[in-house]
């Protein structure tokens, strides 16, 4: 059997919300048969990805966000959309698609469906892991003039395109019921699936080898890809609001891609780290983790690794919802909830040690990535766990033979020059 992935990003390092579910579907895909990956690198770094299965094509992705927002306007796509339209690309699907006999696609993030061809007699999954176009309805609802226009356009045109995906794939998954349901709510139709997000917990475990962090005093940390506006959003609320209610305690942001916002949050109280190169010694020093997300999609993997560590955690209602955490989670709704609750865990750690040992149970039992991702084997129609063994690099294309098909979205063949694909050489 052969699987088709399609990933806006690629799926390694996991160090990323996003980057971690697709991370740990492609490693579970691959134990069971062959895998061929055709994935974005945003960071030049991503394009000296190791082999992570039987081939795999990763695209530079160089389109900036203001040629994506024009291209956007003028094809009246969504910008998601947009973003992720790229020759190269097509041309590294193309190749594939010719050049074995595909069976199933799995297709990680919406943008990505614009590669589907229409007519492919292969089973098609749709993993859109959150509604994404419901987020930038929030956005707009505090953003002034033209950004709120702007995220409004995005909802519609967004939500529009990733209905009319759903209703053309064998399957849509979400990574919680919450989320499945809020798409049912605007009008997603097909058969919608929830496959939940789960945790490492033999890498997550406060028993592992990893460099520890001293932190001198009681220790609140939050961890998170940097540059994603809801994080940002989080943090300088918990420094303006929250943090000034609580006692002789440092604030620690963990997290790659720190903006200019962040990094001006930095003082005596705040640590912007930027990029670690493992944030488990900084959950194990944390005397409390926190996940004040004003605005949260899905299942928060920074909430189950926290767990996983064994720390308690204070989060708000938004990035607790789709997590079966059975009470051992405290919950905040508001600055003053936040800094309480915050405040008597670091007064009492026995206490806190206490409902960290329970959250980690609670993951252990509930949580594991295989368990959570078993409902593909029947969805996917997969054989037993085997090891795929790599397969040879296959030629750079040759772009004047590059050729285009009809796909689910006409506009992202469009004719430009194809100039190169890297493709990874197995060892």
């Amino acid at each position: 059997m052969d699987i088709l992935f399609l990933a806006h990003r690629v799926p390694f390092p996991p160090d990323r919300g996003d980057k971690i579910r697709a991370y740990n579907v492609l490693k579970y895909l691959s134990a069971r048969t062959n895998v061929h990956l055709v994935a974005f690198a945003d960071d030049p770094r991503d394009l000296e990805t190791p082999d992570l299965c039987a081939s795999q094509h990763i695209v530079p992705r160089t389109k900036s966000k203001p040629r994506a927002a024009v291209e956007a306007l003028v094809t009246g796509r969504s910008v998601s959309e947009a973003a992720f339209a790229d020759a190269q690309f097509q041309a590294a699907v193309d190749h594939v698609l010719a050049t074995h006999p595909i069976d199933a696609v799995y297709v990680f993030s919406s943008a990505m469906a614009q590669y589907l061809p229409v007519d492919l007699p292969a089973r098609t999954v749709m993993d859109f892991c959150d509604v994404d176009s419901v987020k930038f309805g929030e956005y707009a609802r505090g953003a002034g003039f033209p950004q709120r226009w702007l995220f409004r356009r995005e909802e519609r045109l967004l939500g529009r395109f990733d209905r009319a995906v759903a209703a053309h794939v064998d399957a849509s998954l979400f990574v919680s019921d919450a989320e499945a349901a809020l798409f049912r709510s605007i009008g997603g139709r097909g058969d919608i699936r929830v496959i939940e997000n789960g945790i490492d917990t033999v890498k997550f475990d406060p028993a592992a080898e990893f460099t520890s962090v001293d932190p001198g005093a009681p220790l609140i940390v939050f961890t998170g890809q940097m540059d994603y506006a809801p994080n940002v959003e989080a943090v300088r609320w918990f420094v303006s609001d929250i943090l000034p209610a609580i006692r002789q305690a440092t604030f620690a942001i963990v997290g790659r891609a720190p903006t200019p916002e962040v990094q001006a949050l930095a003082s005596e109280r705040v640590i912007v780290t930027a990029e670690v190169a493992d944030v488990r010694g900084w959950l194990a020093a944390a005397s409390v983790a926190v996940a004040p997300l004003r605005i949260a999609r899905g299942i928060q993997n920074k909430v189950l690794e926290a767990m996983a560590m064994a720390r308690p955690v204070v989060v708000s209602d938004a990035a607790a919802e789709g997590i079966d955490h059975a009470g051992t989670l405290r919950t905040a709704g508001d600055a003053a909830e936040f800094a309480r609750e915050i405040s008597g865990l670091i007064a009492d750690p026995a206490a806190g040690a206490a409902l960290g040992k329970a959250a980690r149970r609670q993951v252990q039992a509930r949580y594991g990535w295989d368990a959570r991702l078993a409902g593909l084997d029947a969805l996917i129609d997969l054989p037993k766990p085997v090891r795929a063994e790599p397969v040879d690099a296959l030629p750079l294309l040759n772009p004047a033979r590059a050729e285009q098909g009809q796909h689910f979205d006409k506009l992202s063949a469009n004719g430009e020059q194809v100039v190169d694909v890297r493709e990874a050489r197995s060892a």
